[in-house]
């Protein structure tokens, strides 16, 4: 039986945000009771909502020109639709604290520790449990994060993407704009904002699927990431 995982943050209004994104607002552009002209209804039915918000609103996934000026013209659009679909693995990290640093050799050490292997074209995510610690409080900006030195280890195993679940790869500050970088010389992306990881420890290898919006030009997209159990492919 197959088996689906929501890893997707709703999007609401004033929903956390990184602090270089616009604020994410949802609104009703039109209802049903103004189109079937009634009035003293006593109800509000939405019919439309308008949406107002960043690409990289809530759980998204970065175009490669998004990584580095020198990654111009590789927008959302253009990216391949089977980097978005890979097999993936979740790795353990939650004993990490806020702003620590996840390096190459500490990957390696889980993966062996979990008989799990990072193979081309894999999704890698990483449960940190920042999300279930600190979302929306004064902390949720200064997760955890990945090193230079282990995206560009990721890189080497030719994934396709990496994820995490705070707003920011790698430590603000410290390795995000490295991180960033990294990922558009070697041609692979990365997911934020993903939640749920913690129901993928222990499981092994699963499907997942994050398909963007087919935005012209964009520089990023918001996802409905879900991890499927139980395909007979894997």
């Amino acid at each position: 039986m197959i088996e689906l995982i929501d890893l997707s943050q709703e999007i609401f209004s004033c929903m956390p945000v990184h602090k270089t994104q616009p604020a994410v607002r949802v609104s009703i552009h039109a209802t049903h009771e103004q189109w079937e002209g009634l009035s003293d209804t006593g109800t509000v039915s939405p019919a439309v909502n308008k949406l107002e918000m960043g690409e990289h609103t809530g759980t998204h996934v970065d175009a490669l020109n998004h990584m580095a000026r020198e990654n111009f013209g590789q927008s959302i659009d253009t990216m391949p639709l089977s980097m978005f679909y890979t097999e993936g693995i979740c790795l353990d990290f939650s004993h990490k604290s806020s702003r620590e640093l996840i390096g190459a050799s500490e990957i390696k050490e889980v993966c062996k520790k979990d008989g799990l292997e990072i193979k081309p074209n894999d999704t890698v995510l990483f449960y940190t449990d920042h999300y279930r610690k600190f979302y929306g409080g004064k902390d949720w900006a200064n997760g955890p994060g990945l090193s230079a030195d282990a995206v560009r280890f990721l890189g080497e195993q030719k994934i396709s993407a990496f994820g995490v679940e705070t707003m920011a790869p790698g430590v603000s500050g410290v390795s995000n704009k490295d991180v960033h970088r990294i990922c558009g010389e070697m041609g692979f992306t990365h997911y934020e904002n993903l939640v749920n990881l913690h129901l993928l420890i222990g499981r092994g290898r699963f499907r997942f699927i994050g398909f963007p919006l087919k935005i012209r030009g964009g520089t990023g997209s918001p996802v409905r990431a879900v991890a499927v159990f139980g395909e007979t492919d894997l």
